[in-house]
């Protein structure tokens, strides 16, 4: 399984009036709901895409670890190619999937509203999160219903 995941607005919920808690890799501590979720998400043999604008900040190994020191072991991660011309994060995704053949199952968690305009075929799979919340509880059936109908697919 292939989960597309942001991290401002999903891990770390975007709260104005207080700055999020930076741990010692300077990289902000994910919410306990968010682990919990992630955690059910990622077990067995996943691959994390990162698609947030913090993807370049660092390499896939300095990311296993921001994931580790957060309680979440994810041994697979990737991250889509920067866009040099300031694609949406819509339009990245897009431009993913018309590059790649989709040959796995896939969840897209992301708090990006512009997401609601991804075609269809892409949008039934999308946990859109509140960016004040993050990713929470309430997103695990939701998931849970995503990934049994991928199943069912087959």
């Amino acid at each position: 399984m292939l989960v597309f995941l942001d991290i401002d607005g999903v891990m770390v919920p975007a709260k104005s009036w207080t700055s999020p808690q930076l741990l010692s890799d300077g990289f902000p501590a994910f919410s306990d709901k968010a682990v919990r979720v992630l955690q059910h998400v990622v077990s067995g043999g996943v691959t994390v895409m990162l698609t947030t604008s913090h993807k370049s900040r660092f390499s896939v190994e300095e990311w296993k670890n921001i994931f580790l020191t957060r309680g979440i072991n994810v041994q697979n991660i990737r991250k889509l190619s920067d866009s040099p011309f300031g694609l949406s994060r819509r339009d990245e995704i897009l431009n993913w999937f018309n590059l790649n053949e989709i040959t796995e199952h896939f969840i897209i968690i992301d708090d990006d509203k512009s997401l609601n305009a991804l075609p269809s075929f892409l949008k039934e799979y999308l946990i859109l999160t509140s960016s004040m919340i993050g990713l929470s509880d309430s997103h695990l059936e939701i998931i849970d219903t995503i990934m049994q109908k991928q199943v069912q697919d087959l």
